[in-house]
């Protein structure tokens, strides 16, 4: 299983994300943004973490533009698994791979803290096989993080809340809320593609803090053997 991890001029995750992905059983290959070849040669790919062309507009308003995104969209028409992770989420929603938009964080604040993610749904590409109600702790790092959904395109039918952040407990509660997203939303899947906030290639290693990060990329990995 080979993942092509899409990297932008700002993007800072895309080594982290492919050891998490080499962890997990798979391969990884970074794919620079201005690449417009076709993709066909990755069972999936990763837009990871970072500041793509410095969040200059909004983030990922730039990116979402680059060579390389017609080519991301037509690999998630075939099926594949596409996955965002923070600053890769906010780049499928610009581009409509995902629905919503990703706001500034309520307490106009940089946030770089751990949290509590509550699993709301078992379904690949990274929570296939994970039980509803799981408590995952990993970290995050965003100043755009508050989700908020577009009513044209409302959440439920072909788009579920994947994630909410929680507290230690595994309750919703507002306080555990690091960006003030509806809900508590920390990550969405719509058929293969999933946008998550949290980092969980930063949550691999007992030596990192967490090892539940690692649960999502075998997911991942599981998902593509059992197709």
């Amino acid at each position: 299983m080979k993942f092509g991890i899409v990297v932008f001029p700002g993007t800072n995750c895309e080594r982290d994300t492919a050891a998490a992905v080499e962890i997990a059983g798979g391969q990884a290959e970074l794919v620079w943004h201005a690449d417009d070849s076709p993709l066909q040669r990755f069972d999936g790919l990763i837009l990871p973490g970072g500041f793509a062309h410095g969040d200059a507009l909004r983030a990922g308003a730039i990116a979402r533009f680059s060579a390389v995104m017609p080519r991301v969209m037509e690999l998630a028409q075939t099926g594949r698994p596409v996955v965002g992770i923070c600053n890769g989420f906010q780049v499928l929603v610009e581009c409509g791979l995902l629905p919503g938009a990703l706001l500034r964080n309520d307490s106009l604040q940089f946030r770089a803290e751990w949290v509590h993610c509550r699993v709301e749904v078992s379904a690949p590409p990274l929570t296939e096989g994970i039980p509803v109600g799981t408590l995952l702790y990993m970290p995050v790092a965003h100043g755009m993080g508050n989700y908020c959904e577009d009513e044209r395109s409302p959440l439920g039918g072909e788009t579920l809340v994947a994630l909410r952040y929680c507290d230690a407990n595994g309750d919703a509660a507002a306080a555990a809320n690091p960006n003030g997203s509806a809900g508590n939303i920390a990550g969405i899947v719509r058929g293969n593609v999933f946008g998550l906030m949290p980092h969980p290639e930063r949550a691999v290693s007992p030596l990192l803090g967490s090892v539940d990060g690692l649960a999502l990329f075998k997911s991942l990995t599981r998902s593509l053997v059992a197709a």
